[in-house]
């Protein structure tokens, strides 16, 4: 407390009051100057404010309680400290007018972890406690005292166990935000006692039971989310009175049922309704946009909703967004929804809404009224016959229009080379015939999905236009002529799939300038000629699928530097020549079907060969050799070979004796600079066997057990949000690595493992940690298990150098030079991710931690999660 300040420095004269009145006296004068001082120095600093901020111990006590539990890695807390007054600590706000009490914790986004104190609930004047986005764990404390309490914001975070009762305590709540989170139980009843509510926020949890009819009190409720949890039963009828909602969020839940009798007639503030992917069903109230006039959102998607849709939407003149998909809606589409003016959004996809004649098709008319109109979908219904030319027509903001999966026959409109805004055109798994010249017109296109109907003509040379495109889907069609040179334009390309058509003539070169390509599909056409060497470039390729074709001469060696290459099927064609040794060192090929060609000479041992599951081989009569368990014959041996090489010893013995002492006396100068570098030179070979497969081609949950002790907490290095980091000795060579294992029961772990894996596979830097091999398998209890492999860092993190947290380093520093050559490799790393990778990388959390140093204490850039 600041107040006692002033009582320290009025009795300093009489802490000798014993020694008499000029003792007193003479003390007084010696001390005051320094007092002077001192309040001088603090009144210029801020420090101490002696009489004009007044303070409060429960307050500071509370306060200090929290930051002694908390973990605080970024240093958030680190002004929390007795030389500045409390009400100036970072995040904490007090008001003049409290007599110097908190009422405000805001700490939002700090990285702390950890349990949340219960001595919070001493802080008795907050009103706005925001914990929000950290990765606080345990149980929600009791806030029994906190009555003034009116925003409490402790959204994704790890928090677990159940919503507690004494929340209810805090009857001044305004703003309640728990979501993403692990909590489960029920929600408490009592929560519809909070009538000051007017934001209850509860997704992401694993909340289980019924929604409580008690949250029809609350009359002031403004939005309601309890989206992605586990509730169940039927929607309260009493929800229907909250006459002030907003929005209402009951998506992902197990609930069932159909909306309740009048359940929308006192909800006409309701802007927002999203109950997305639940089993509720039954038909749609047929005044749903008379009760509804201020809805600009209704998504509805993945119900069992069946009947027609309602004719009354058209009147909820607000509505933006429409998402009826996944349900069995029945009947024709509304042409109310023309008078829509501002819906940008319309997905109707996956139910049973029909067109079969002109009136089912009038609602095509109508939409040209929607101007701003950008997604269309109406795939898989029951849409038939041609589609009317008004398609082109629709407004020119249309990004995404999707008619897939009907049975629309007939030729495509020329009018849908209006629709120049178009990014996604799906029209697949339908009867269309006929050509497709107006593709040239729509430049903007980044997908196109056309296959399973019944195109014919050539690929149009046009195609090559459209320069955004990343997805060319044309396969199952009657194409015919060669693939068009242009199709090497579109540099964006990920996936092209031609296969099962009518096309001849060789594979154009210029697909070798597709270096972004992943999935190449060619299978079953007439392509004849060699594969193209310059295949090898396209560094990406995962699949590559060029069965059924008459492809003839070699395999091109630069498969082998496809290193992310998982599926190769070239069988049924007319290949020859030896199969590549190099395919056997792809790390990641795990299906190869080379079967039915001419093929000859020895099959590789190493690699995908060593499985006959995954090595298709047959129909190739001149292969030898291989694996035992292909049963092929043993190549022949040459018996003259020794003989011969015997006759080039003799003759040239006198030229070796001469040169073996030469050559011995460079060894023997060179021999001291091999043993020092025996050590690191052993250990960069194993990881090097390692990395391209010649030793360890692939690690299996058993090795990594073995090597980690059963994932022994000794072995433990560190821990993330997602994962938790391993030191590992791999058997044979004993080589130490890190190993990474992803937790995946923590939410979005399996998607950073995969973030981690395609940002790794793609990039090669000195600077850059690199990763050994990855294991995607199941553990001995049959779960799921993802795992990467690093190269072992002995000298840690460069974190643990500048705060020497390191046993090794507590009684050294890091010299000038080093720190110059850490920030040089670092920021070389980083000019690499940023200017020289194909597509630019942004890190996103380079911090100490992230730095690793090895033997040598070069730097390293790590953690792509």
């Amino acid at each position: 407390d600041l107040r006692s300040w002033d009582c320290k420095i009025t009795r300093v004269g009489a802490l000798e009051g014993s020694e008499g009145l000029m003792s007193v006296n003479k003390t007084v004068k010696l001390t005051m100057p320094v007092l002077l001082a001192l309040l001088l120095l603090s009144y210029g600093t801020g420090s101490i404010r002696c009489t004009t901020i007044a303070g409060n111990s429960t307050d500071v006590l509370s306060l200090l309680d929290f930051k002694a539990t908390t973990n605080d890695p970024r240093g958030a807390l680190s002004s929390w400290n007795t030389s500045i007054h409390y009400c100036w600590w970072s995040g904490v706000k007090c008001k003049p007018n409290t007599r110097g009490r908190v009422t405000a914790l805001k700490l939002a986004g700090q990285g702390l972890s950890g349990q949340i104190t219960s001595f919070l609930g001493n802080l008795t004047d907050l009103h706005t406690l925001d914990l929000s986005s950290n990765n606080f764990s345990g149980q929600i404390p009791p806030l029994t005292n906190l009555q003034k309490l009116k925003y409490l914001r402790l959204g994704q975070n790890s928090l677990d166990g159940i919503i507690p009762d004494s929340l209810t305590n805090c009857s001044n709540l305004f703003y309640l935000d728990l979501s993403n989170n692990m909590l489960e139980g029920t929600i408490p009843p009592k929560i519809g006692f909070l009538n000051n509510l007017s934001v209850l926020a509860f997704p992401l949890n694993f909340l289980t039971g019924n929604i409580p009819s008690t949250l029809g009190n609350l009359t002031n409720l403004n939005i309601m989310l309890l989206a992605n949890n586990k509730i169940d039963g039927n929607i309260p009828q009493e929800l229907g009175q909250l006459s002030n909602l907003g929005w209402l969020s009951l998506s992902e839940n197990n609930l069932s049922g159909g909306f309740p009798q009048g359940f929308f007639k006192n909800l006409s503030s309701l802007q927002i309704l999203s109950i997305q992917t639940t089993l509720l069903g039954g038909t749609l109230p047929f005044d749903i946009g008379n009760t509804l006039p201020n809805l600009t959102k209704l998504f509805l998607a993945d119900n069992m909703f069946e009947g027609h849709i309602p004719a009354s939407l058209g009147n909820a003149s607000l509505l933006r967004g429409i998402d009826l998909s996944l349900n069995n809606s029945t009947g024709h589409i509304p042409n109310s929804f023309g008078r829509l003016s501002g819906l940008s959004t319309l997905n109707l996809e996956t139910n049973k809404l029909e067109a079969r004649d002109n009136q089912g098709w009038e609602f095509l008319e109508a939409l040209r009224g929607c101007n701003n109109l950008n997604v269309l979908s109406l795939a898989d219904n029951l849409l038939f016959g041609d589609v009317p030319n008004s398609i082109g027509g629709l407004s020119i903001n249309l990004t995404i229009l999707l008619l897939g999966g009907n049975n629309l026959t007939g030729i495509v409109p020329l009018s849908i080379g209006n629709l120049q805004g178009l990014i996604s055109l799906g029209l697949d798994n339908n009867g269309f015939s006929g050509t497709i010249e107006w593709i040239g017109k729509l430049k903007n296109l980044q997908s196109l999905c056309l296959r399973n109907n019944n195109f014919t003509g050539p690929i149009p040379y046009s195609i090559g236009k459209l320069t955004q495109l990343t997805e060319l889907y044309l396969r199952n069609n009657a194409f015919e002529g060669h693939i068009p040179p242009s199709l090497g334009n579109p540099q964006l390309l990920l996936k092209l799939d031609l296969s099962y058509n009518k096309l001849q003539g060789t594979i154009p070169l210029e697909i070798s300038n597709l270096r972004q390509l992943i999935y190449l599909q060619l299978a079953s056409n007439k392509l004849n000629g060699e594969i193209p060497d310059a295949l090898g470039m396209c560094q990406n390729l995962v699949t590559i699928q060029m069965d059924q074709n008459f492809l003839r001469g070699d395999m091109p060696i630069s498969f082998g530097n496809l290193n992310s290459l998982t599926i190769l099927n070239i069988s049924h064609n007319n290949l020859s020549g030896t199969i590549p040794v190099a395919l056997g060192y792809l790390p990641l090929l795990s299906k190869l079907d080379l079967s039915y060609n001419n093929l000859q000479g020895e099959v590789p041992t190493v690699g995908v060969f060593r499985n006959v599951t995954s090595a298709y081989l047959d129909g190739n009569s001149r292969l030898c050799g291989g694996v035992t368990d292909l049963h092929m014959l043993s190549c022949p041996q040459v018996s003259n070979r020794i003989k011969r090489d015997s006759d080039i010893t003799k003759r040239d013995y006198n030229l070796v004796r001469l040169l073996v002492p030469i050559f011995g006396f460079v060894s023997l100068t060179v021999l001291i600079y091999l043993t020092c570098l025996a050590k690191r030179t052993s250990r960069r070979t194993d990881l090097l066997l390692l990395s391209f497969g010649k030793q360890f081609p692939r690690v299996s949950y058993k090795d990594l057990a073995q090597a980690t002790g059963k994932f022994s907490e000794s072995n433990l290095i560190g821990r993330g949000s997602y994962s938790s980091v391993y030191r590992a000795k791999l058997a044979p060579t004993k080589l130490q690595v890190a190993l990474k294992v992803f937790d995946l029961e923590v939410r979005c772990a399996d998607k950073s493992f995969l973030s981690e894996c395609e940002v790794l596979r793609s990039i090669r830097h000195r600077n850059l940690l690199p990763v050994l091999t990855a294991c995607s398998t199941i553990d001995n209890s049959g779960n799921a298990f993802k795992a990467l492999i690093y190269e072992y860092m002995p000298n840690g993190n460069l974190n643990m150098w500048l705060h020497k947290q390191f046993a090794s380093v507590a009684s050294k520093c890091l010299s000038l030079a080093q720190r110059v050559n850490i920030a040089v490799d670092i920021a070389n790393a980083l000019s690499y991710l940023h200017h020289e990778c194909e597509r630019s990388i942004v890190h996103c959390d380079l911090k100490p931690t992230n730095i690793l140093l090895d033997d040598d204490m070069n730097a390293y850039l790590g953690d792509f999660g």
